[in-house]
């Protein structure tokens, strides 16, 4: 039954934008460049993963197209909708982390994706997720004024209230409950989105994919020459710490490529390649190291400033 919906388009400019950001990361790395890993999923579909480590620029970043296919949808995707339990599936989407080596240069996260679940007899149910986020070990204004108003200027075409929800959604989402404490300085987060037809929630998954490198090489560029130290790198690995907790304790789209018996390589490259845990660790007041908990990790409103 999902003929009726244009799955193919979604599924091509869901791998020429896998392809455009890595070109454009490893332009910008000017060392490295992406490895290429294609895989197939016993259950059902496969995918694309593209890794570049080791670079001049990115320590390690994954960039991950993946389309599975199942007969009945894992836990993760049927928390919030029970009723589509038992349902066949297919999802397919793009999911990237970049973590970069200069501690001052941001890690930052994106991904787009599209879920269809079907049943004999019945129209199939398609909802769209996505969004992008910033976590940066260093604050700066002017970046995370930059992020925001590239994020806002993506919602726009779709209405004036969409942004402030999304970001709202995405302050909600990435926050560690444990630690009481968001995982960085937002963006958008949206997911079930099904509230316009297919071709314009299509057109908003392209607008929010699109926008995603305007919104990140700029900051790159900015940073990527400041001069760091161990004193800099000690506490980026630190701070890489709160990023694994949160993909490996809350984060839904780890959780679904496990539970749907997704490829665990392609599922877990979002981790950092070198972390550090530290007990009771906490910076000097009046440090920039205790600005980024005090003065960025608060759910502020960028567009304000």
């Amino acid at each position: 039954m999902t003929d009726t919906l244009p799955i193919d388009a979604v599924k091509a400019y869901l791998l020429e934008l896998q392809d455009r950001i890595c070109d454009e990361l490893a332009e910008e790395d000017g060392r490295e460049g992406f490895i290429v890993d294609s895989w197939e999923r016993p259950g059902g579909g496969g995918g694309r993963s593209r890794v570049l480590a080791g670079g001049a620029v990115f320590e390690k970043a994954g960039v991950n197209f993946s389309h599975v296919l199942g007969e009945g949808l894992p836990p993760s995707a049927t928390a919030s909708r029970p009723e589509l339990a038992g349902r066949s599936y297919q999802a397919m989407g793009v999911s990237l982390v970049i973590h970069p080596e200069n501690p001052y240069v941001p890690t930052s996260h994106a991904n787009v994706r599209l879920f269809v679940a079907e049943k004999p007899g019945e129209a199939p149910v398609w909802w769209f997720g996505g969004g992008y986020d910033l976590t940066p070990y260093y604050g700066f204004e002017e970046d995370c004024v930059h992020w925001h108003r590239t994020a806002q200027a993506a919602c726009a075409p779709f209405g004036e209230e969409v942004y402030p929800r999304l970001k709202g959604w995405c302050d909600d989402y990435f926050y560690l409950k444990h630690r009481k404490e968001p995982r960085g300085v937002g963006g958008l987060f949206y997911d079930d989105l099904n509230d316009w037809d297919f071709d314009t929630c299509f057109a908003f998954m392209r607008a929010v994919g699109d926008s995603y490198l305007q919104a990140y090489r700029p900051i790159v560029q900015r940073r990527r020459q400041t001069p760091w130290g161990d004193r800099e790198r000690q506490f980026q690995l630190y701070r890489r710490g709160r990023y694994v907790e949160f993909n490996l304790v809350f984060d839904r789209g780890t959780l679904f490529g496990l539970q749907s018996d997704g490829r665990t390589e392609a599922i877990l490259m979002s981790l950092p390649p070198l972390v550090r845990w530290d007990y009771d660790y906490r910076p000097a007041p009046g440090t920039p190291e205790a600005a980024l908990t005090s003065e960025f990790l608060t759910g502020r409103d960028w567009l304000a400033l």
